[in-house]
């Protein structure tokens, strides 16, 4: 098999200076980079964080509403039978953006982009509110009944707002389910690596690839997966709703009882984001752009604001109103990053190890894992006598992130397929694919000792690809949106969408 996976690897070898060449698109050119600042920043950049400018003004700056309406929308009671509650969608999307994203992106981020890289995380990602609330909204006013479910998403706003042609929807859920079905192998690596981590923590040794222990991980992760996803949205969205709080809370009060241990590094805390991100070194030197660039990138893999995937779980939801989920994940993105993201950038700055400040030798073999950096990074905080049972909880904590992501990916895939065909057979076609196929992939490339690189660049050069394709199409649909905004806001009764000069299958 390791010759197979070398093929398969060498095969798209492509595919990593291509998405290097996408997401820094224009600074290959020197005329560029010799402009003062702005040629620090790449097109991807400009265009995320002026998008979530730009969304944010039109909206009158929806994040405020998100604060104080989400949670009694999440709290109140389904208005029907059909479809999932505000509160299993809201889940349902942060399975997603609470992802591996959360520990190993941070950490990356910083450990290219030093602490200021965590600053324009926080600034990616209040923008991104604005912009994860339009595609949010449209994702629930083009949603579609499958009976007693919704579908909708990307496809199908998409195509009504290009021209209502069918082969356009097709051309975005092809595309959707492509980004979608080739995460799944990466997160199952990441299942394996944080399971083995724990496996190696709580024995006091490491496990071969091929050991028993990995054949067991391989083996109950797509039992699990394959049980799961062949049960179809309703289960899964029944699993995340325990999973995700779990994992959420656990990880929060892990690193919460971290912060308090080191409460007195604060304002080092502090003082080393603001530094990183506006000292005159950092503007002048070119090092704001380097933290600019990697915070916006890392923020986008962690929230997926405008990158079309949570309109997935956005368009599933039982709503009384469209903005009413926009509400619901614009308030998903704060919790993604500003909570969670920061949790782990606090460990990740205070503790120091991203400089390679440590013994060369040493830092060599913590760097080679991003997850192996953070973990590290937890040791040196607390004392010896609980690192052991930290470790474990965090890494834990990513296996979840992992699996519900991964989790995640084939449901939204599911959802995005039905644009296409809803034909019984079609549907679980692509649950077996997703679960038998590409989940096994992962397991065998693991088992196989092979971290193909080349296959993992396939998600992070589609997740600038479908914000390229996602976000034109929310700057077609924004009047549609203010249009809505505008009669949520004044509380005028049901939503019509005839009355707003444009036709909906379900807002009728």
């Amino acid at each position: 098999m390791h010759p197979l996976f070398q093929r398969i690897n060498d095969f798209f070898a492509f595919i990593q200076p291509v998405s290097d060449a996408v997401w820094s698109f224009p600074q290959q050119f020197d005329a560029y980079r010799a402009i003062p600042l702005l040629g620090q920043m790449s097109f991807a950049v400009l265009f995320l964080l002026g998008m979530g400018l730009y969304f944010s003004w039109r909206t009158g700056f929806i994040q405020a509403l998100s604060f104080s309406r989400a949670l009694p929308i999440m709290l109140r009671r389904r208005s029907s039978g059909t479809g999932l509650s505000a509160l299993a969608s809201f889940m349902l999307g942060l399975a997603m953006r609470a992802g591996p994203g959360n520990i190993v992106g941070v950490t990356g981020a910083i450990t290219v982009g030093g602490p200021g890289a965590l600053f324009w995380m926080w600034i990616a990602a209040l923008f991104g509110m604005s912009t994860a609330f339009m595609e949010a909204t449209l994702a629930q006013l083009f949603k579609e009944q499958k009976g007693q479910e919704f579908v909708g998403g990307l496809p199908f706003y998409g195509r009504q707002l290009l021209g209502g042609h069918r082969n356009i929807g097709i051309v975005l859920s092809v595309l959707f389910i492509v980004y979608a079905l080739f995460n799944v192998p990466l997160q199952t690596f990441n299942v394996f690596t944080a399971v083995g981590m724990i496996a190696e923590t709580a024995t006091g040794m490491e496990a071969e690839r091929q050991s028993p222990l990995y054949f067991g991980i391989a083996i109950a992760l797509i039992c699990c997966c394959a049980y799961l996803i062949l049960g179809g949205i309703r289960r899964v969205s029944a699993w995340t709703n325990l999973l995700v709080p779990f994992m959420a809370t656990t990880f929060c009060l892990v690193s919460l009882a971290i912060i308090v241990i080191n409460l007195p590094l604060f304002p080092y805390f502090i003082g080393e984001v603001l530094r990183g991100a506006f000292s005159p070194d950092a503007v002048f030197g070119g090092g704001m752009g380097v933290a600019l660039a990697e915070g916006v990138r890392r923020g986008l893999m962690s929230n997926e604001a405008g990158q079309g995937t949570i309109t997935m779980a956005a368009a599933v939801a039982d709503n009384d109103h469209p903005c009413e989920q926009g509400l619901v994940q614009g308030l998903g993105v704060f919790v993604d990053t500003i909570v969670i993201c920061t949790l782990t950038g606090f460990i990740v700055i205070i503790a120091h190890l991203w400089s390679g400040s440590a013994d060369p030798a040493q830092w060599a073999e913590i760097s080679a894992s991003r997850l192996g950096v953070y973990v590290s990074s937890v040791q040196s905080l607390v004392p010896d006598s609980v690192d052991a049972a930290l470790t474990i909880l965090v890494s834990l904590c990513y296996a979840l992130f992992a699996f519900t992501t991964l989790l995640g990916m084939i449901s939204f895939a599911e959802i995005s397929a039905n644009f296409i065909s809803r034909a019984p057979a079609f549907i679980v076609g692509i649950r077996l694919a997703g679960s038998l196929c590409f989940v096994p992939f992962g397991a065998m490339t693991v088992l196989a000792g092979l971290e193909l690189g080349n296959i993992w660049a396939i998600s992070d050069l589609c997740n600038i690809l479908m914000v390229y394709v996602n976000i034109p199409i929310l700057m077609i649909g924004t009047p549609i949106v203010m249009k809505t905004l505008q009669h949520y806001r004044l509380g005028h009764g049901s939503f019509v969408s005839a009355q707003h000069g444009f036709r909906t299958e379900h807002w009728v």
